[in-house]
């Protein structure tokens, strides 16, 4: 008689998730690899985090994605971060270490991958970072880390961007210039443009986009963003937010089973999108 596995839970927290890939691609694998799981989202208001994480604790899931705006927020919540997550100050990823409850961040991996698979024109050095949040910190690690030292950075609320630039020496702009820094390669880093109640906003003008540069949006559903659809429009190339998407996403899955996601739960992830 075959010997039942239960299956282990995995998780995405975030506020609003929208329409995340991320149960698709990992569910997608686990069912591919025959890993008796199962990753759903929990849509989680700021105010639940500290719930959430105590859930985590009672229900013994296995682990959990963490996105806008909570890569910050849990980490007062967890036992342990890796030394990724000390340099960056944001959290995506949450995994067991025996009895400990502990963070770490993909995110820089997977921001760098496209722009290590097709590095940009040396001439494109100016770099201006929309948004202030944990995906900004692990953009900026990756920039650096590429050789990218002018680099200015804004944001819509509050003095984040200003702690940000102090922290890493970058240069801060107010969020009402940031048309007229003249960068070559602009970032999007907030969620205006993700489906769902952000799809129809952009953080940049269209009529900003001068002469030549790329457009990076790390935002991957739709897969062209209005953010993209301008910069495109005025001749500038663009990258999507799926190829980061992907691969953060195949560093979370390691850290968790070990095993590379399987190419038809990345595939599933472009099918999904090449729809939206």
């Amino acid at each position: 008689m075959s010997q039942f596995k239960p299956y282990s839970i995995y998780g995405i927290i975030g506020y609003p998730l929208g329409q995340t890939l991320s149960p698709l691609i990992h569910t997608t694998s686990f069912n591919e690899q025959n890993i008796p799981a199962i990753l759903v989202a929990w849509p989680t208001p700021v105010e639940e985090v500290e719930n959430f994480i105590k859930s985590v604790r009672l229900l013994n899931i296995r682990g959990c994605c963490v996105t806008i705006p909570h890569k910050q927020a849990v980490i007062p919540f967890l036992d342990e971060v890796t030394e990724r997550v000390k340099k960056i100050g944001a959290v995506n990823l949450i995994y067991w270490n025996g009895e400990k409850l502990c963070g770490d961040n993909t995110d820089v991996k997977g921001f760098i991958a496209p722009l290590e698979k097709d590095p940009l024109p040396k001439e494109y050095q100016k770099v201006l970072l929309l948004g202030a949040g944990g995906s900004a910190r692990a953009a900026i690690v990756g920039l650096q880390s590429l050789g990218y030292t002018d680099i200015t950075i804004t944001d819509a609320v509050g003095n984040s961007s200003k702690i940000l630039a102090e922290r890493f020496n970058l240069k801060a702009v107010n969020w009402n210039e940031r048309g007229h820094t003249g960068a070559q390669i602009i970032i999007n880093s907030t969620p205006l443009g993700m489906l769902g109640k952000f799809e129809n906003e952009t953080p940049y003008n269209a009529e900003w986009f001068k002469g030549k540069g790329v457009a990076y949006d790390i935002v991957y559903t739709p897969y062209y963003t209005k953010f993209r659809l301008e910069a495109e429009k005025a001749g500038w190339a663009s990258i999507s937010g799926r190829e980061m998407f992907i691969g953060q996403a195949n560093e979370q899955y390691k850290i968790w089973t070990g095993n590379n996601l399987s190419d038809k739960a990345k595939q599933a992830v472009i099918s999904a999108l090449a729809s939206k």
